[in-house]
Formats: structure tokens, sequence, C-alpha cells
């Protein structure tokens, strides 16, 4: 199996050889169907007898209360909102995601620190900071993106609330004062991003568009595929 590595200096005292585990990503935007792919993974892989633990955003016992606290508002800053999430990442990569990979669990990961980037480079960010906020992290074993339409990713969105998030639509930044206009010219920052950074960190662009099941099918084939070459 590849050995772990961090992007950068990662986290001092941490033995990557112990880190047996695979770290597992789904990227894609709310909408995208990103969610109930890592649910039907997360039972695929309990029945074939792994044990999972499941990461995210917003999921750190240390700040997630306060982080959706301060979104609550509408009136964040980029920069405040920026190590918000920084540290939500930093708790869950020390206190979940490590102890999980050292116990040789399945980690399956409801996004990483890729859509973070993409999110504060989209609010104009310097790229070098950001990637230096994130070089504590752990290089994925397998990154997935889902990559899914903005007219998709409304419809989908509708059905499901009704409304459409004040932050994945890019409100704060001033794209529109349209919310659906602004939505659409937002989830295509983000796309020509995450364009962007599938060049540097491979992700497998998967057609999110698709239907669930299909979706699920081209994942299972991937991950399937990429276990077996990495054993």
């Amino acid at each position: 199996m590849t050995p772990k590595k961090f992007y950068g200096e990662g986290l001092p005292g941490v033995d990557l050889s112990k880190l047996v585990g695979r770290l597992i990503v789904v990227e894609g935007a709310d909408g995208s169907g990103r969610s109930t792919q890592i649910e039907m993974l997360t039972e695929w892989f309990e029945q074939k007898g792994y044990a999972v633990v499941n990461v995210g955003l917003k999921r750190s016992m240390l700040v997630s209360d306060e982080l959706e606290q301060a979104k609550q508002g509408n009136i964040l800053s980029r920069t405040t909102m920026s190590l918000f999430y920084a540290t939500d990442f930093a708790d869950q990569l020390e206190n979940k995601i490590i102890p999980a990979l050292r116990a040789g669990f399945i980690v399956l990961a409801d996004r990483y620190i890729y859509t973070l980037m993409a999110r504060d480079i989209a609010r104009g960010a310097d790229p070098k900071w950001v990637e230096s906020l994130y070089s504590i992290a752990i290089v994925p074993d397998m990154v997935f993106y889902l990559q899914t339409s903005p007219q998709v990713l409304i419809e989908r969105n509708f059905q499901k609330t009704s409304s459409l998030n004040y932050w994945e639509a890019g409100m704060d930044i001033g794209l529109s004062s349209d919310m659906f206009e602004s939505f659409i010219k937002y989830q295509n920052l983000m796309h020509k991003e995450f364009r962007r950074m599938q060049r540097e960190y491979e992700f497998v662009i998967i057609n999110g568009n698709k239907s669930v099941r299909a979706v699920s099918h081209d994942l299972k084939a991937q991950i399937e595929g990429s276990l077996e070459a990495k054993k």
C-alpha cells in the first residue's frame, strides 16, 4: 500500500507509517448528491467487512456549533470564515481522521480541504496562503469530484429545501443581487477552481448529473479498481 503523506509539514508527532487505513474523499456542491453517495458507500464498505468513519464540514466538537451560529446572520467576514473552517478541519484531522486511519478504518470524507480552498480562492484569498493553511492535511488515497451543472444543482436544491443557501449562492461576494443569478455565477467560479485543482490534485471526475444509482455504480467501480491496484 502507498505510504501516507502530508501536503506540507503536517501535524507534529504523527507517524505516517502507522496510518494503515484508507482516506476516500467525495467532493461536490450542495445538490450534487454527495452526501447520499457517502451514505451508500458507508453501507457498501460495511457489508464488505470494513470499519468506516465519516467526516465532513462543520463536524468538529470544537467549533462546529459556533461556526453554524456565526453564519446565521450572513455577516461573517471572509477571513474569519476561512479560519473557522480551517480550525474545524484541523480538529477533525487530529481527533477523528488520524486515529481512524491508525486503527485501519476506511475514512469517508463528505468534502475535504478542496471545497474550503476553492471557496476561499473564489472569495479573493491568496492561493498560496490558502495552500499553507491546509498544509497539515493528509493526502487522500482517492478523491472523487461529482461534477454537476448549476441548473441541475438548482433543481435538486429546490426539491430538497425549496430555497438556495446564501453562502452556496455566493451572495456575500456581490456577484449579483439576484440569488439565482448569483448562484449560477458562484458555482461557475467554484467549478473553474475545481478544474484547476483537478490537474494538481488528480481528482477522479464523476458525472454528477446522472441518476443516484448510476453515480453509485461509477464510484464503486473506481474504488474497487483502486483498492485492488493498491493491495
